[in-house]
């Protein structure tokens, strides 16, 4: 199990829900200012009005293969990503207190992705988890 947490002096306590909703919000931001423009380059007006789910191997790359290996490559090395780090957060193992492990990154990754699945219920469910023991909750 991983946890996300927040460090104030040498304190550590977990990040609330809202704290890493506003910290996805940044990461999200980051990822569509890199992949935005490429796409653009490489459809041009297709991009942005296709009815395709996938445009091509370009398509792929870069809206797929290339956030999951940033993300999954922050967590390993710097245990958090770009919005992590504005808020000064880290992912760390439970158990350990240390970095994330790759297998640990990469289940934690298809984590959000189960998550998301039936309507992104699980991670409302996270959110209304965090509202009634904000203090014992963890995101895994």
């Amino acid at each position: 199990m991983n946890n996300e947490m927040i460090t104030y002096g040498s304190e550590r306590e977990y990040a609330g829900f809202w704290i890493l909703a506003g910290e996805s919000f940044i990461d999200g931001i980051i990822i569509i200012i890199i992949t935005m423009p490429l796409m653009y380059m490489a459809y041009g007006d297709d991009y942005l009005y296709s009815e395709d789910i996938v445009l091509g191997l370009s398509d792929v790359v870069l809206n797929y293969v290339f956030p999951l290996c940033a993300t999954i490559g922050f967590w390993v090395y710097k245990s958090a990503t770009l919005g992590k780090m504005a808020i000064k957060a880290t992912v760390v193992d439970a158990k350990t207190g240390n970095s994330l492990t790759v297998k640990q990154s990469i289940i934690r990754y298809l984590g959000y992705f189960v998550s998301t699945i039936p309507l992104g219920l699980g991670i409302f469910w996270g959110g209304f988890l965090s509202q009634i023991a904000p203090l014992n909750y963890m995101f895994i």
